[in-house]
C-alpha cells in the first residue's frame, strides 16, 4: 500500500514539474519577446518595420539605425550623466541603507525607536510636487547633478530590508567583536557589512534600476541641457520621433537607391532604436546581481 501511495505521489510530482517547467518557459518567452521584437525591428529594413512586416525574424539586416542614433546631439553626454547618477546614487544609497539599517538594530542608539519610526513614516506621507520643487530650489539643487543623487540616499524600504536581514544574523558576531574592543564603526565595517552581501546586492539592484530609468526628476528640476539624463533624452526623442527622422534623413543627402530607402530613418525606427540603446545596459548589469537577489530579498523580508 505504501509503495502504491509513493508511486502516486511521485507521478503527481512529475506532472507538476512538467506543467511548472512548461508554464515558466511560456512565461519567459512572453517576457523576452517584446525586447526581441524591438531588436529585430531595429536591424531590419526600416520601410518593412514601419509597415509592421517584421514580427518573428529580421529581414534585410542593417545597422544604420544605431549609427544614426549615436550621432544624435547630446546622446553621449546624457549617457555620461545617467551612468554617473546610477553609480554614485547606487553606492551612496547602499551605504546609507546598510549603516542606518545597522544602527536601528543597536539598542544603545539614542532614541532608536523614535528615529526609526521617523524614517519609516515618510513612506506613507508625501508633501507633493510643488513643496518638493520649492525645497529643492531653496537648497540650490535645481539645475544641479546632485538633485539626482541626494534625495534618494535615504530609502525607507531599503532600510527595512537591511535592518531585518541584520536582525537575522547571529548576535554573537557583534558581541564577540565588542568583547575584543571593537567600536561601533569597526563592528559595522568589519563584521556586519561583509555579512550583508546578499541584501546589499538586492538594494543595489533596486537603486540602480530606479536611477537608470528615472526621467521625471530631469523634467521637473533640470533646464540645463548639459544635465539631461539618457532616459529624459529618450522621452524627448520619442515625442519628437517624426521630426528627428526627417532631420536624420535630410542630413544624408540625396537618397534614391533601394538600400537608401530601406535604411532611411522613420519615427518607428527612432523610437525602437533609442529604446534599445537605453534598455540594454541595465539588462547586462542585472544578471551580475541575480545570484544574490533571491536570497537577499527572502532573508531581508522575513526575520529568521
Amino acid at each position: 500500500m505504501s509503495n502504491i501511495e509513493k508511486n502516486e505521489v511521485t507521478n503527481g510530482e512529475r506532472v507538476f514539474r512538467v506543467f511548472n517547467i512548461l508554464f515558466f518557459i511560456v512565461f519567459t518567452l512572453l517576457c523576452i519577446y517584446p525586447f526581441y521584437y524591438l531588436i529585430i525591428n531595429t536591424i531590419s529594413a526600416n520601410d518593412l518595420s514601419a509597415n509592421g512586416a517584421i514580427n518573428w525574424l529580421p529581414k534585410h539586416i542593417q545597422f544604420e539605425n544605431y549609427v544614426q542614433v549615436f550621432k544624435l546631439d547630446g546622446l553621449g553626454l546624457a549617457a555620461l550623466v545617467s551612468v554617473g547618477r546610477t553609480v554614485i546614487g547606487t553606492a551612496l544609497t547602499v551605504f546609507a541603507s546598510a549603516f542606518m539599517g545597522f544602527m536601528f538594530t543597536r539598542e544603545k542608539m539614542w532614541k532608536r525607536k523614535f528615529w526609526y519610526r521617523f524614517v519609516i513614516i515618510t513612506m506613507y506621507f508625501n508633501a507633493g510636487l510643488i513643496p518638493m520643487f520649492i525645497t529643492m530650489k531653496n537648497l540650490g539643487l535645481t539645475n544641479s547633478f546632485w538633485v539626482y543623487v541626494l534625495p534618494g540616499i535615504v530609502a525607507p524600504f531599503n532600510i527595512i530590508l537591511v535592518k531585518t536581514y541584520i536582525e537575522s544574523l547571529p548576535r554573537s558576531l557583534e558581541e564577540a567583536a565588542e568583547l575584543d574592543g571593537a567600536s561601533t564603526w569597526q563592528v559595522f565595517w568589519q563584521i556586519i557589512l561583509p555579512s550583508c552581501t546578499p541584501i546589499l546586492a538586492t538594494v543595489a539592484i533596486f537603486s540602480a534600476v530606479g536611477q537608470w530609468n528615472s526621467f521625471q526628476d530631469t523634467l521637473i528640476y533640470i533646464t540645463d541641457q548639459k544635465l539631461y539624463s539618457l532616459q529624459y533624452l529618450l522621452y524627448q526623442y520619442i515625442n519628437q520621433a517624426s521630426s528627428l527622422a526627417a532631420m536624420v534623413k535630410n542630413s544624408g543627402g540625396g537618397l534614391n537607391s533601394v538600400a537608401a530607402v530601406a535604411t532611411a530613418q522613420t519615427p518607428t525606427s527612432i523610437r525602437m532604436t533609442v529604446s534599445i540603446v537605453v534598455v540594454l545596459p541595465i539588462m547586462f548589469i542585472y544578471p551580475m546581481f541575480q545570484r544574490y537577489f533571491t536570497k537577499g530579498i527572502m532573508l531581508g523580508a522575513v526575520k529568521g
